[in-house]
């Protein structure tokens, strides 16, 4: 809910500059910080997955029980649906209506001139990226300890300004779902919910491939 209201808030409220660089750090800035406090507020009750794609990498890591991962998967989502519909309620009042071009929640979408397959691409390539930054740096024997989540966060700002451009970053199916619920509702014509199937797959599979690659560099004792 948090990720949700604070990183898509900031890219629909901050939309006069929409395309520009400081719009890119603005919103970059807004989802990594928003992992970061949310690392060290529920990390040490949940572990502070707030994405589907962690935790099915995760699972494949062997890390989490399939029905854990099956109920945190689910409260993720329902959380980035409470978050939509947060700013449902805010871009409805009237708030950020003038969006620049920006989806009204925020949601995903192929940017100009990006077909499928680079969009499917990106999200894979990103998520394995971010993914593996997880696993490595919450490695019990390998990891950072008390700065993973600073470590996350920050993995999550750069990523964001590398992909923004591509698909506005999803890296995170339940990102994604939420604000591609409200903007359907509210921009019928909206391809949200039609591009959504790559925003859920592409971040799964690269959530499993970094999990292969940390099993397999990160397993054994140097």
């Amino acid at each position: 809910m948090v990720l949700v209201l604070m990183g898509c808030g900031a890219a629909i409220f901050n939309a006069g500059g929409a395309g520009t660089a400081a719009w890119v750090l603005t919103v970059a800035c807004s989802f990594g910080l928003s992992v970061v406090a949310m690392a060290y507020t529920i990390g040490g009750i949940s572990g502070c997955h707030i994405n589907p794609a962690i935790t099915f990498g995760c699972l494949c890591a062997g890390r989490i029980s399939s029905k854990d991962a099956a109920m945190y998967i689910l409260f993720q989502i329902i959380g980035a649906i409470i978050g939509s519909l947060i700013l449902y309620f805010l871009v409805q009042s009237g708030v950020g209506m003038n969006t620049g071009g920006v989806t009204l929640t925020g949601a995903n979408g192929y940017g100009e001139n990006v077909g499928a397959t680079m969009a499917f691409i990106a999200e894979v390539v990103f998520t394995f990226v971010f993914v593996l930054v997880v696993l490595g740096t919450t490695d019990a024997k390998k990891g950072a300890g008390n700065f993973a989540g600073l470590a996350i966060g920050l993995s999550l700002i750069l990523i964001h300004i590398a992909c923004i451009p591509i698909t506005g970053t999803s890296v995170n199916p339940a990102r994604s779902i939420g604000p591609a619920i409200f903007d359907t509702i509210l921009n019928p014509g909206s391809k949200a919910l039609s591009q959504l199937w790559l925003f859920i797959i592409a971040p799964l599979v690269g959530g499993a491939l970094s999990s292969i690659v940390w099993k397999t560099i990160g397993s054994k004792e140097k």
